[in-house]
């Protein structure tokens, strides 16, 4: 099954959080996809708070990024850590950062305006708008577009360098998979907790009135009883959710306990896989949860949704720029909706990749067999529908989501499960090595804390 791995990315910037892992670029892979929001704040005068390599990180930086990251803190029910200490956050992921860029720089990493624009392309489509509509409200919040989109660049080169450096280094053997299973069957750690959740989420506004509070809770039973009464959850978030994941079916990806906020790791403690919590009340409103998949952590499931995926690849050239094969698999698209084309037809015809034969089919791909971005982009599909043209370090991909199945794994899907789980732990570690490289190659000097 051919590995992909898109540019397509889940967050908006500018947000850093700490590095965790090359396949979902870290500043990417914790934040949820996200419009700005973010509101006027008086600044004190700005200044230069470090150097990296004679570059400098300023004031105005750092709180930039510290607003983004208490609002996702604070919109995902976490508990708010000090200012001072988030800030510090903020400045060492900013230094980190600006190292590897200098490394992409020097060695020639860059992104074109069409790879530029499909990212762009990618995070409307994620937050349910398109284009037009995602630069209005970036606009709208204060934000200049154009930093919007150089700041984009920089995260897209920054997951281009780290794919060519990290990437060779992991090498996973058969030994590394027996052994993880034995560990995975012999742990009792419950902290190895994974979840995929679903919510629905009723907003409640700041200084709401006790009779608007009434209204919204009302709401939120509401959508709990039919929830209970066997709704398909997934179409209940997109009528009623008010989360920003509702396109999706207000599904957060399956992600380790820690990662979600401790309310709903407590409200789903005693729900079983397919089962309804109780309402929770957060500071963004009222959540009706659904346990979509509970399993300890890295221990593959024995019942898995299984996608089938096709797709068309094109390998630019020098008789074929990207811009060109992101323009004529624009076109193949439109074609095929309008049905003027058939897609299977295009694939034989001019795929550049193993599975033209088929028609562009990769077959039934179990959770985990593809990296976590092409996977996001696959599970905001439904059945029938195609994403517009993906760039990634293959070529121009149009990619199409035909059906989805349950399925019981066989012991060696299981084992192939493993060893994805083991390649990304090992990529993990293998990422954490290199940023601590980068860094410590760069001549870092921290002139002063950063005002808060």
């Amino acid at each position: 099954m051919l590995r992909i791995a898109t540019l397509t990315l889940i967050a908006l910037m500018p947000v850093v959080v700490q590095a965790q892992t090359l396949r979902a670029t870290p500043q990417l892979r914790q934040a949820s996809p996200a419009l700005p929001s973010a509101q006027p704040v008086q600044r004190p005068a700005d200044f230069v708070v470090a150097l990296v390599n004679s570059e400098p990180i300023t004031n105005n930086e750092v709180l930039a990024r510290l607003l983004k990251a208490e609002q996702l803190i604070s919109r995902n029910g976490g508990a708010m850590p000090p200012r001072a200490e988030l800030a510090r956050q903020m400045l060492d992921g900013l230094i980190d950062e600006r190292a590897q860029l200098q490394l992409a720089r020097e060695s020639g990493v860059k992104v074109d305006e069409p790879t530029l624009d499909i990212a762009v392309e990618s995070i409307a489509r994620q937050n349910g708008v398109d284009v037009a509509e995602l630069r209005r409200r970036v606009q709208a919040d204060g934000m200049d577009y154009a930093q919007f989109r150089a700041d984009l660049r920089d995260k897209v080169v920054l997951q281009k360098l780290r794919e060519r450096e990290v990437e060779p280094r992991v090498r996973i053997t058969d030994q590394d998979v027996d052994q993880f299973i034995r560990d995975q069957r012999d742990s009792t750690d419950t902290s190895a907790l994974e979840l995929n959740l679903a919510h629905v989420l009723v907003a409640v506004p700041e200084n709401a009135t006790a009779e608007q509070l009434a209204t919204l809770q009302a709401k939120a039973q509401r959508a709990w009883e039919r929830a209970r009464a066997g709704e398909d959850f997934g179409a209940l978030a997109r009528e009623l959710s008010d989360g920003q994941n509702r396109t999706t079916g207000g599904q957060f990806g399956l992600r380790s306990a820690d990662r979600l906020p401790p309310l709903f790791v407590e409200a789903t403690k005693n729900v079983r896989t397919g089962g309804i919590a109780a309402i929770v009340r957060s500071g963004a409103g009222f959540h009706v949860l659904k346990v979509i998949e509970k399993r300890q952590a890295g221990l593959p499931s024995v019942q898995v949704v299984q996608t089938r995926v096709r797709h068309i690849l094109l390998r630019p050239g020098p008789q074929l720029s990207e811009s060109a094969a992101v323009a004529r698999l624009a076109d193949w698209r439109k074609r095929v909706e309008a049905k003027d084309a058939d897609f299977a037809a295009l694939a034989r015809e001019f795929s550049q990749d193993g599975s033209a034969r088929e028609g562009g089919d990769l077959g039934w791909a179990n959770p985990g067999q593809f990296v976590p971005e092409f996977e996001e982009v696959v599970n905001g599909l439904a059945p029938g529908q195609m994403a517009p043209p993906v760039v990634s370090r293959f070529g121009v991909h149009l990619i199409q989501v035909l059906e989805r199945r349950e399925a019981t794994l066989s012991e060696r899907e299981q084992r192939d499960m493993a060893r994805n789980l083991v390649r990304e732990k090992k990529l993990d570690e293998a990422f954490n090595l290199w940023a601590q490289e980068v860094r410590g190659r760069a001549y870092v000097e921290i002139r002063q804390p950063p005002a808060q």
